[in-house]
């Protein structure tokens, strides 16, 4: 199990697009992934439960990764909030 801290620097925090570029990414495998913001615990896979923490610009959160594959997992997730964070 491998648990990460990110923060999304894009101006917009984590709005449709950025989330949709993560779940979208981490649907690719097969590891479990949860995405857990203010004691809220979501599937990174679920575009509804991303998007309902409505995470805003500079703020930590928790991506825990749990399974096969995950250490690739965590690299892409860590690759893709690297582009979120480079979107103008």
């Amino acid at each position: 199990m491998i648990e990460a801290k990110f923060k999304i620097t894009y101006s917009h925090g984590m709005h449709a697009r950025p989330a949709t570029m993560l779940v979208s990414k981490a649907t690719s495998f097969e590891s479990k992934m949860i995405l857990e913001y203010n004691d809220i615990r979501v599937p990174l896979k679920s575009i509804m439960g991303v998007m309902s923490l409505a995470i805003p610009q500079n703020i930590n959160f928790k991506i825990t990764f749990e399974g096969p594959d995950e250490i690739a997992a965590f690299e892409a997730i860590q690759r893709t909030i690297n582009e979120i964070n480079q979107l103008k």
